[in-house]
């Protein structure tokens, strides 16, 4: 009788020439964590690489930057850090306390005068304020500030737009300076002097600790610029 020889290669024992299967992922169990998925790169901009910057800049901020009507300047999606909802509160008792003190004054100087001729210019700066109340909030969300490879750029302004572009290499002095209802509110400004004291920059109505992240960020970035000059 002839006795079969065992095959190379039993069934459901894997070639060596032939891989094995890959197993099936098996679902976290509660409280365990799953497994890191790979991380999406930086997506870059026509405008050229962006710094790596901390989420710190976009906590507690406005979300998006109103665009204009008409053809404007080139916002982008995702790109723009905006500034903190505080520094509107801020804008708003501002206005509003100019307004108050302007209308007080118009009624004491007629009281003692007797004259009704002081609210002709009292008036002008009264609707100037309402009108300024009124459009605060829409100036307020149209500021905006990018970081990109080689220089910060702002953007502020939907009728009358404007793009300031500043070189890292020339910030000579990054100064942070905050008043009382600032502090109040959590919310400091970033003031940055180039080589001309003349185009000094001002990013106003930040958070604090975006204020503290953006200046370390910026001294960081501008020492390395001015080595490589």
């Amino acid at each position: 009788m002839t006795i079969n020889p065992e095959p190379e290669n039993p069934v459901g024992v894997p070639s060596p020439a032939e891989p094995a299967a890959a197993e099936p992922a098996r679902p976290a169990e509660p409280g365990e964590a799953a497994a890191s998925a790979p991380v999406a790169p930086a997506v870059g901009t026509p405008d050229g690489p962006e710094l790596d910057v901390p989420s710190v800049l976009d906590q507690g901020t406005f979300r998006r930057i109103p665009e204009p009507r008409r053809p404007g300047l080139a916002i982008g999606d995702g790109t723009w850090h905006q500034l903190a909802r505080p520094y509107l509160t801020v804008q708003l008792i501002a206005t509003g306390i100019w307004f108050a003190l302007v209308a007080i004054a118009a009624v004491v100087v007629t009281a003692v005068s007797g004259t009704a001729w002081v609210w002709i210019p009292a008036s002008v700066l009264l609707v100037v304020l309402a009108i300024t109340f009124a459009i605060t909030p829409r100036q307020v969300r149209a500021f905006g500030y990018r970081l990109r490879d080689d220089d910060l750029v702002l953007r502020r302004g939907i009728l009358f737009q404007r793009v300031v572009a500043v070189p890292y290499g020339r910030m000579q002095l990054v100064d942070i300076t905050h008043g009382p209802l600032d502090r109040a509110l959590g919310i400091a400004q970033l003031k940055l002097v180039t080589a001309a004291a003349a185009t000094a920059v001002v990013l106003p109505g930040l958070t604090q600790d975006a204020a503290e992240e953006l200046r370390d960020t910026l001294i960081s970035v501008a020492e390395t610029r001015r080595t490589g000059l």
